[in-house]
């Protein structure tokens, strides 16, 4: 289960849905990303690459049954929560207008599992 909140938190920060037209972005960072989740402490999986969008700064995945909540403030700095089941991780991180990173950790029952995330607008 952690496995799977890890790659989308900070994938989680990103499923990709219709992209909003320049002209309707409310932010710098509204748009589609892929985001890459890394691993380097604990037994998740070890990486994975996922798409989120960014509408009006909050972060938006439509990928399955996981709860993501995250935004995007006006200086680029993101965090994100992602829970499923008893699962649950955290990400912080920065985004510039066209990349970011940041790191992550979660847990589910006893495993923890903490890595670091990289972003590219799409």
């Amino acid at each position: 289960m952690i496995s799977h909140i890890a790659r989308v938190c900070l994938l989680a920060l990103v499923s990709v849905a219709a992209v909003p037209a320049a002209s309707s972005a409310r932010t710098p960072y509204d748009g589609a990303w892929s985001v890459l989740i890394v691993t380097q402490r604990g037994s998740c999986d070890r990486a994975y690459r996922y798409g989120i969008q960014i509408v009006d700064g909050n972060l938006m995945y439509q990928g399955g049954v996981v709860n993501l909540t995250g935004r995007v403030n006006t200086s680029g700095a993101v965090r994100v929560s992602v829970s499923a089941g008893d699962a649950r991780a955290n990400g912080s991180g920065r985004l510039t207008r066209s990349s970011g990173r940041g790191s992550w950790s979660g847990r589910s029952g006893g495993d923890a599992c903490s890595g670091y995330w990289e972003a590219e607008r799409r």
